[in-house]
């Protein structure tokens, strides 16, 4: 299985709701967003993907959520913005673009810290 990666960085704010102590207060955070495609077969280049045609799907994916309250980012607004919930919302933004592109699977992994992410990784047939 090869797999390709690539990483972004934005800012945020959110507020968590429920038991998690100061994270119930607004805070932010210096988000790394990690998306990885993996599949079984390489393209005429010797390539999983040209990571030249990812850059932009990530960029407009990063752009929506950049220097943003996270509860006021509509396909977020009824939810709970941990970092579980926002990674499976970056999945699911970005897997229409990449579903029919001969991957295996997409894993999402969002870092809220450089000791802290949470991840969600799903088939993309």
């Amino acid at each position: 299985m090869y797999e390709l990666g690539t990483v972004r960085h934005f800012e945020a704010a959110h507020r968590l709701v429920g038991d998690f102590g100061p994270a119930t207060r607004m805070h932010g955070h210096t988000y790394r967003l990690e998306v990885t495609l993996r599949g079984e077969r390489l393209d005429q280049s010797g390539a999983l993907m040209d990571v030249g045609r990812l850059a932009p799907i990530l960029d407009a994916l990063v752009a929506r959520l950049h220097m943003r309250d996270l509860s006021e980012v509509p396909e977020l607004s009824n939810l709970n913005t941990t970092a579980e919930t926002v990674a499976r919302f970056c999945w699911d933004v970005l897997a229409p673009d990449l579903h029919a592109q001969g991957f295996s699977s997409m894993a999402v992994r969002l870092w809220e810290s450089p000791n802290i992410f949470a991840g969600y990784e799903a088939p993309l047939s």
